[in-house]
């Protein structure tokens, strides 16, 4: 079975991210793979620094966090955008999770050969697209297959329920195309 991790790149308990991330784990599961939700609040990192890795190693979370996507078959990254880019929260992630944790360990382990899918959610009228430029050019620098598909939802807020789910079933069908050619290329790459 695919394990689909599935990573917002915001903590705040009522982020329109946290919301899509969770729309797309219930669609990797109804799909019939195993979806893996992060929630970027327990898994506090420091910023990353070179200084503090080398005396004192990687912090427990990017541990948990390192494992979590070696372990996973694809990622798909769930990112807001901050001043026309990628937000701080999801950088540190992606620079922690990078790192060997030994000498004899491949450059970018996490990384290399990963699949990955996009989405967003802003207020704005965009979506969260000019983010979502960056992290493609992000990943693919680190050797990950981001698929073609993306999926950005502009003026966000208001666009979900009390319970999380999207009002207007347009939502669910761009997540799920998304999601869907995930699931197709890491079931090739299997």
């Amino acid at each position: 079975m695919l394990k689909i991790l599935i990573l917002p790149g915001s903590a705040r308990r009522d982020s329109v991210n946290r919301k899509l991330a969770a729309v797309a784990a219930e669609i990797v599961t109804e799909a019939g793979a195993e979806a893996l939700l992060v929630d970027p609040a327990d898994f506090p990192l420091p910023l990353f620094d070179q200084d503090l890795e080398e005396a004192e190693g990687l912090p427990a979370a990017a541990k948990s966090l390192k494992k979590m996507f070696l372990g996973a078959s694809a990622v798909i990254f769930v990112s807001p955008e901050y001043n026309s880019s990628v937000t701080p929260l999801m950088k540190n992630i992606i620079d922690w999770v990078s790192r060997a944790e030994s000498d004899d360990e491949p450059p970018l382990a996490a990384y290399k050969g990963k699949v990955a899918g996009l989405l967003a959610a802003s207020p704005g009228a965009l979506g969260g697209l000019r983010g979502l430029v960056h992290l493609r050019s992000i990943l693919g620098n680190l050797g990950v297959l981001v698929v073609p598909k993306q999926f950005a939802l502009g003026a966000a807020y208001g666009k979900f329920d009390e319970s999380g789910q999207p009002g207007d079933p347009a939502v669910r069908d761009g997540v799920k195309a998304v999601v869907a050619e995930v699931l197709a290329v890491a079931t090739k790459l299997r």
